[in-house]
Protein backbone atom coordinates (compact mmCIF):
# COMPACT_ATOMS: atom_id res chain seq x y z
CA UNK A 1 0.00 0.00 0.00
CA UNK A 2 1.37 3.51 -1.24
CA UNK A 3 0.57 6.71 0.63
CA UNK A 4 -1.95 7.53 -1.18
CA UNK A 5 -3.61 5.01 -0.65
CA UNK A 6 -3.00 4.31 3.20
CA UNK A 7 -4.58 8.26 3.43
CA UNK A 8 -7.52 7.19 1.05
CA UNK A 9 -7.02 10.21 -1.33
CA UNK A 10 -9.27 10.47 -3.96
CA UNK A 11 -9.06 12.63 -7.40
CA UNK A 12 -11.94 15.36 -8.41
CA UNK A 13 -13.11 15.22 -11.75
CA UNK A 14 -10.12 13.27 -13.04
CA UNK A 15 -7.82 16.85 -12.43
CA UNK A 16 -4.58 16.48 -11.13
CA UNK A 17 -4.58 19.51 -9.31
CA UNK A 18 -8.33 18.80 -7.27
CA UNK A 19 -8.35 15.87 -4.92
CA UNK A 20 -10.73 14.48 -2.21
CA UNK A 21 -9.92 13.22 1.29
CA UNK A 22 -12.76 11.77 3.37
CA UNK A 23 -11.77 11.70 6.91
CA UNK A 24 -12.40 8.55 8.97
CA UNK A 25 -11.24 6.97 11.89
CA UNK A 26 -7.88 5.54 10.41
CA UNK A 27 -6.83 9.03 9.52
CA UNK A 28 -7.99 11.21 12.11
CA UNK A 29 -6.48 11.90 16.05
CA UNK A 30 -7.84 10.79 18.87
CA UNK A 31 -10.67 13.68 19.44
CA UNK A 32 -12.03 12.31 15.96
CA UNK A 33 -10.89 14.82 13.85
CA UNK A 34 -8.58 14.71 10.87
CA UNK A 35 -5.08 14.17 12.12
CA UNK A 36 -2.62 16.86 11.26
CA UNK A 37 0.33 15.02 10.38
CA UNK A 38 -2.90 12.91 7.48
CA UNK A 39 -3.56 16.52 6.63
CA UNK A 40 0.38 17.67 6.37
CA UNK A 41 0.76 14.03 4.51
CA UNK A 42 -2.13 14.78 1.97
CA UNK A 43 -0.90 17.84 1.10
CA UNK A 44 2.51 16.60 0.21
CA UNK A 45 1.18 13.69 -1.92
CA UNK A 46 -1.26 15.70 -4.24
CA UNK A 47 1.19 18.46 -4.47
CA UNK A 48 4.25 15.86 -5.61
CA UNK A 49 1.84 14.38 -8.12
CA UNK A 50 0.94 17.44 -9.39
CA UNK A 51 4.77 18.60 -10.12
CA UNK A 52 6.07 15.73 -10.72
CA UNK A 53 8.90 16.15 -7.99
CA UNK A 54 9.62 14.86 -4.70
CA UNK A 55 9.21 17.22 -1.60
CA UNK A 56 11.87 19.13 -0.32
CA UNK A 57 10.10 21.47 2.41
CA UNK A 58 6.74 21.48 3.26
CA UNK A 59 4.51 23.46 6.73
CA UNK A 60 0.79 23.30 7.44
CA UNK A 61 -1.41 26.03 8.98
CA UNK A 62 -4.60 24.71 10.83
CA UNK A 63 -7.36 26.85 11.04
CA UNK A 64 -9.71 24.59 11.66
CA UNK A 65 -10.96 20.89 12.54
CA UNK A 66 -12.36 18.33 10.07
CA UNK A 67 -14.58 15.82 11.94
CA UNK A 68 -14.31 12.07 10.90
CA UNK A 69 -17.60 11.76 8.26
CA UNK A 70 -16.64 14.96 6.29
CA UNK A 71 -14.74 15.24 3.10
CA UNK A 72 -11.85 17.94 2.70
CA UNK A 73 -11.81 19.21 -0.75
CA UNK A 74 -7.90 20.01 -1.91
CA UNK A 75 -7.06 22.45 -4.31
CA UNK A 76 -3.32 22.36 -5.46
CA UNK A 77 -1.52 25.43 -7.06
CA UNK A 78 1.68 25.73 -8.33
CA UNK A 79 2.83 28.29 -8.08
CA UNK A 80 6.34 28.30 -10.04
CA UNK A 81 7.68 25.76 -11.94
CA UNK A 82 11.42 26.39 -12.47
CA UNK A 83 14.51 23.74 -13.83
CA UNK A 84 14.84 22.27 -10.92
CA UNK A 85 12.15 22.81 -7.93
CA UNK A 86 8.49 23.62 -8.00
CA UNK A 87 6.69 26.14 -5.19
CA UNK A 88 3.41 24.81 -4.67
CA UNK A 89 0.61 25.17 -2.01
CA UNK A 90 -2.64 23.03 -1.26
CA UNK A 91 -5.34 24.25 0.24
CA UNK A 92 -8.00 22.09 2.20
CA UNK A 93 -11.67 23.07 2.52
CA UNK A 94 -15.30 21.36 4.07
CA UNK A 95 -17.43 23.43 2.26
CA UNK A 96 -16.63 26.52 2.27
CA UNK A 97 -14.79 26.50 5.63
CA UNK A 98 -10.72 26.27 4.83
CA UNK A 99 -9.43 23.97 7.13
CA UNK A 100 -5.68 23.88 6.67
CA UNK A 101 -3.13 25.19 4.07
CA UNK A 102 -0.35 23.36 3.04
CA UNK A 103 3.04 25.74 1.15
CA UNK A 104 5.63 23.50 -0.13
CA UNK A 105 8.97 23.31 -2.05
CA UNK A 106 9.52 20.24 -4.30
CA UNK A 107 11.98 18.92 -6.15
CA UNK A 108 15.84 18.38 -6.65
CA UNK A 109 19.47 19.52 -7.55
CA UNK A 110 22.68 17.52 -9.28
CA UNK A 111 24.87 17.78 -7.02
CA UNK A 112 27.32 15.18 -5.32
CA UNK A 113 28.50 16.37 -2.23
CA UNK A 114 26.44 14.54 0.61
CA UNK A 115 26.82 15.10 4.25
CA UNK A 116 24.28 14.74 7.57
CA UNK A 117 25.80 16.82 10.85
CA UNK A 118 23.09 15.48 13.24
CA UNK A 119 23.85 12.19 15.17
CA UNK A 120 20.82 9.47 16.04
CA UNK A 121 20.69 8.96 19.59
CA UNK A 122 21.95 5.85 21.07
CA UNK A 123 18.72 4.13 22.01
CA UNK A 124 17.72 0.17 21.96
CA UNK A 125 16.70 -1.42 19.22
CA UNK A 126 12.87 -1.94 17.99
CA UNK A 127 13.08 -5.50 19.75
CA UNK A 128 14.37 -4.69 22.38
CA UNK A 129 12.29 -1.45 23.35
CA UNK A 130 8.69 -1.56 25.15
CA UNK A 131 5.46 -1.09 23.26
CA UNK A 132 3.38 2.05 23.72
CA UNK A 133 0.48 1.88 25.96
CA UNK A 134 -2.15 4.58 24.69
CA UNK A 135 -5.28 5.23 26.48
CA UNK A 136 -8.16 3.63 24.78
CA UNK A 137 -9.74 7.00 23.37
CA UNK A 138 -6.06 7.38 21.24
CA UNK A 139 -6.35 3.76 19.89
CA UNK A 140 -9.34 4.91 18.22
CA UNK A 141 -7.61 6.65 15.15
CA UNK A 142 -4.78 6.57 13.33
CA UNK A 143 -2.56 5.28 16.15
CA UNK A 144 -4.34 2.41 15.68
CA UNK A 145 -2.61 1.49 12.59
CA UNK A 146 0.50 2.47 14.01
CA UNK A 147 3.06 0.02 16.10
CA UNK A 148 4.79 1.73 18.37
CA UNK A 149 7.61 0.94 20.92
CA UNK A 150 9.61 3.24 23.29
CA UNK A 151 13.23 3.65 22.88
CA UNK A 152 13.37 6.64 25.26
CA UNK A 153 10.66 7.79 27.70
CA UNK A 154 7.76 6.75 29.91
CA UNK A 155 4.21 5.14 29.37
CA UNK A 156 1.72 7.21 30.06
CA UNK A 157 0.58 5.45 33.66
CA UNK A 158 4.12 6.42 34.77
CA UNK A 159 3.93 9.68 34.49
CA UNK A 160 4.04 10.99 37.48
CA UNK A 161 4.72 14.74 37.60
CA UNK A 162 8.76 14.71 37.30
CA UNK A 163 9.70 17.01 34.71
CA UNK A 164 11.71 15.11 32.33
CA UNK A 165 14.20 16.20 30.00
CA UNK A 166 12.45 17.41 27.06
CA UNK A 167 14.01 14.85 25.04
CA UNK A 168 12.06 11.54 24.13
CA UNK A 169 12.13 8.85 21.21
CA UNK A 170 9.63 6.77 19.42
CA UNK A 171 10.12 3.51 17.18
CA UNK A 172 7.55 3.56 14.58
CA UNK A 173 5.89 0.95 12.10
CA UNK A 174 2.96 1.40 9.42
CA UNK A 175 2.17 -2.20 8.60
CA UNK A 176 0.11 -1.20 5.70
CA UNK A 177 2.70 0.84 4.29
CA UNK A 178 5.10 -0.97 1.92
CA UNK A 179 6.68 2.25 0.40
CA UNK A 180 8.53 4.84 2.18
CA UNK A 181 7.52 8.63 1.01
CA UNK A 182 7.55 12.29 2.47
CA UNK A 183 3.58 11.66 2.81
CA UNK A 184 4.29 8.68 5.62
CA UNK A 185 7.07 10.82 7.16
CA UNK A 186 4.55 13.91 7.54
CA UNK A 187 2.43 11.51 9.36
CA UNK A 188 5.05 10.51 12.02
CA UNK A 189 5.95 14.01 12.49
CA UNK A 190 3.45 14.77 14.23
CA UNK A 191 4.25 13.00 17.08
CA UNK A 192 5.99 16.31 18.16
CA UNK A 193 3.14 16.60 20.40
CA UNK A 194 3.64 12.91 22.18
CA UNK A 195 7.03 14.61 23.60
CA UNK A 196 4.82 17.50 25.73
CA UNK A 197 3.84 14.97 28.45
CA UNK A 198 6.91 13.12 28.50
CA UNK A 199 8.63 16.65 28.94
CA UNK A 200 6.38 17.85 31.51
CA UNK A 201 5.96 14.44 33.52
CA UNK A 202 2.17 14.84 32.75
CA UNK A 203 -0.47 12.98 30.66
CA UNK A 204 -0.61 15.94 28.08
CA UNK A 205 -0.52 16.38 24.53
CA UNK A 206 -2.14 19.18 22.56
CA UNK A 207 -3.67 20.30 19.12
CA UNK A 208 -0.84 21.69 16.46
CA UNK A 209 -1.09 25.05 15.38
CA UNK A 210 1.34 24.11 12.38
CA UNK A 211 3.46 21.15 11.40
CA UNK A 212 6.88 21.73 9.01
CA UNK A 213 8.56 18.99 7.69
CA UNK A 214 12.09 18.96 5.61
CA UNK A 215 12.87 15.86 4.04
CA UNK A 216 16.71 14.93 4.06
CA UNK A 217 16.53 11.85 1.93
CA UNK A 218 13.44 9.09 1.53
CA UNK A 219 15.07 5.35 2.30
CA UNK A 220 13.60 2.25 3.04
CA UNK A 221 13.27 1.51 6.61
CA UNK A 222 10.54 -0.88 8.16
CA UNK A 223 10.93 1.07 11.62
CA UNK A 224 11.60 4.93 12.29
CA UNK A 225 12.74 6.69 15.27
CA UNK A 226 10.52 9.26 16.12
CA UNK A 227 13.13 11.28 18.16
CA UNK A 228 11.28 14.41 19.76
CA UNK A 229 12.85 17.42 21.87
CA UNK A 230 10.84 19.81 23.15
CA UNK A 231 12.03 23.39 23.49
CA UNK A 232 9.92 25.22 25.56
CA UNK A 233 6.34 25.19 27.10
CA UNK A 234 4.56 28.69 28.10
CA UNK A 235 1.99 30.96 27.57
CA UNK A 236 -0.28 27.56 27.08
CA UNK A 237 1.98 26.68 23.93
CA UNK A 238 4.40 24.01 23.72
CA UNK A 239 7.32 24.58 21.05
CA UNK A 240 9.19 21.29 19.43
CA UNK A 241 10.53 19.35 16.90
CA UNK A 242 11.79 15.82 15.94
CA UNK A 243 14.14 13.95 14.08
CA UNK A 244 13.37 11.34 12.05
CA UNK A 245 15.12 8.08 11.52
CA UNK A 246 15.99 5.10 10.11
CA UNK A 247 16.98 1.70 11.68
CA UNK A 248 20.87 1.79 9.82
CA UNK A 249 21.09 5.75 11.06
CA UNK A 250 20.13 7.58 8.26
CA UNK A 251 18.45 10.95 8.57
CA UNK A 252 14.94 10.76 6.80
CA UNK A 253 13.51 14.06 7.74
CA UNK A 254 12.92 16.83 10.56
CA UNK A 255 9.48 18.22 11.82
CA UNK A 256 8.61 20.89 13.82
CA UNK A 257 5.94 22.49 15.72
CA UNK A 258 3.97 24.89 17.90
CA UNK A 259 1.20 23.34 19.81
CA UNK A 260 -2.27 24.26 21.96
CA UNK A 261 -1.34 22.18 25.21
CA UNK A 262 -4.19 19.87 26.52
CA UNK A 263 -3.73 18.17 30.21
CA UNK A 264 -5.60 14.90 29.72
CA UNK A 265 -8.26 13.34 32.28
CA UNK A 266 -9.28 9.83 32.22
CA UNK A 267 -8.12 9.27 28.49
CA UNK A 268 -9.23 12.36 26.89
CA UNK A 269 -8.03 16.00 26.72
CA UNK A 270 -9.06 18.44 29.41
CA UNK A 271 -9.72 21.89 27.92
CA UNK A 272 -10.18 23.08 31.84
CA UNK A 273 -7.02 22.26 33.39
CA UNK A 274 -4.76 24.99 32.97
CA UNK A 275 -0.98 24.56 33.52
CA UNK A 276 0.51 26.30 36.72
CA UNK A 277 3.12 28.34 35.95
CA UNK A 278 7.06 27.02 37.37
CA UNK A 279 10.37 28.74 36.88
CA UNK A 280 11.26 25.28 35.43
CA UNK A 281 9.24 25.28 32.96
Amino acid sequence: MDARTFLGLARRDDDPLRWRLAVTPGISAGGHFLFGGCGLGAGIEVMEHATGRPCVWASAQYLSYAPVGSVVDLDVTVAVAGHHMSQARCVGRVGSEEIFTVNAALGERPMEIRRVWSQAPDVPSPAASRPRQFPPEMTESVLGRLETRIAEGRQFFELDGKLGSGRSATWCRVPELLEPSAAALAVLGDFVPSGIGQALGLPAGGNSLDNTLRVVRVVPSEWILVDVRIQAVDRGFAHGLAHLWAQDGSLLATASQSVIVRLWEDGRPSRRRRLKPSPEV
